[in-house]
């Protein structure tokens, strides 16, 4: 059974319990929190533990940093590993189950000039299995997972497909480190992405949605039905968690998510309903 999650910023309300209010009262299971660079999500913990007090559901958090593990410059890569250090602590802390980062974002692109990066691919996975396995490492002692989330050629040159994800996860051997899905990224990478969520398998420990045009779930030409059910034919039992911008007045385009989502297919329906 698939649970539904809303990233926090889209919820209107300005306390965590104010989103959690709408946020049940539309459908929602969970809300996903936005971890900040400069160590701003662990400052945010008396915060965070006042609303998780108030009974506020937040399993995950998506890391919302200036750079990150795969950063060309040694110094920002020592800083985004321990920056990502700190919010998988706070989210154990929280009894939450892990975080979700990208390799890198907007860094750099093959499919924009200059098109060759400063590093070659040799280099870029070695930098890569090396900031996995150390997160890997502290999110197993904190008893949470590391979810790596391929995003699409514009916005990273190394971790595009899942498959790709997979077989350097596969390299690390960590049971922490999983695969965090992005249904919009998938659109733009994957030739079929039902068919890679069941290629991914058991590797996948996060999903995160939006449609085709990185709208509200319903307001692209994304296949559901075939890409919930991919997740549902591996066992999938996380959380959807909803990242995307919003058509239409915001409150009611979040509020028909959850809705959406659950009639994308009948047996889903039924089994949530239940």
């Amino acid at each position: 059974m698939f649970s539904i999650a809303c990233q926090e910023q889209l919820l209107p309300g300005e306390t965590l319990q104010r989103k959690w209010e709408f946020a049940c009262g539309a459908g929602y299971d969970a809300i996903e929190l936005r971890g900040k660079g400069g160590h701003a999500f662990r400052d945010r913990l008396p915060e965070l533990r006042a609303a998780r007090a108030d009974g506020v559901v937040m399993p995950t958090v998506c890391v919302d940093m200036p750079h990150f593990f795969g950063a060309f410059d040694a110094d920002l890569r020592r800083d985004a590993v321990e920056q990502m250090k700190s919010q998988l602590s706070v989210i154990a802390e929280l009894g939450g189950l892990g975080a979700q980062t990208p390799a890198s974002y907007g860094m750099f692109s093959r499919r924009l000039p200059p098109f060759d990066p400063p590093r070659d691919e040799e280099e870029d996975r070695e930098i890569l299995l090396k900031g996995l396995a150390e997160l890997g490492e502290h999110a197993r002692g904190e008893g949470v997972t590391l979810f790596l989330e391929p995003l699409n050629r514009y916005e990273d040159h190394m971790v595009n497909r899942l498959e790709q994800a997979a077989e350097l996860i596969r390299a690390v051997g960590l049971d922490s480190v999983r695969i965090g899905i992005d249904s919009y990224h998938m659109n733009i990478e994957e030739a079929d992405p039902a068919a890679a969520v069941l290629a991914a398998g058991p590797l996948i420990g996060h999903a995160q949605v939006s449609d085709s045009n990185r709208l509200q779930p319903g307001a692209g030409h994304l296949d559901w039905p075939a890409w919930l059910g991919a997740l549902d034919a591996i066992g999938y039992d996380g959380h959807l968690a909803v990242e995307c911008r919003l058509a239409g007045d915001p409150a009611e385009a979040v509020r028909a998510i959850p809705s959406f989502l659950r009639r994308a297919i009948p047996s889903l329906s039924q089994r949530v309903a239940g």
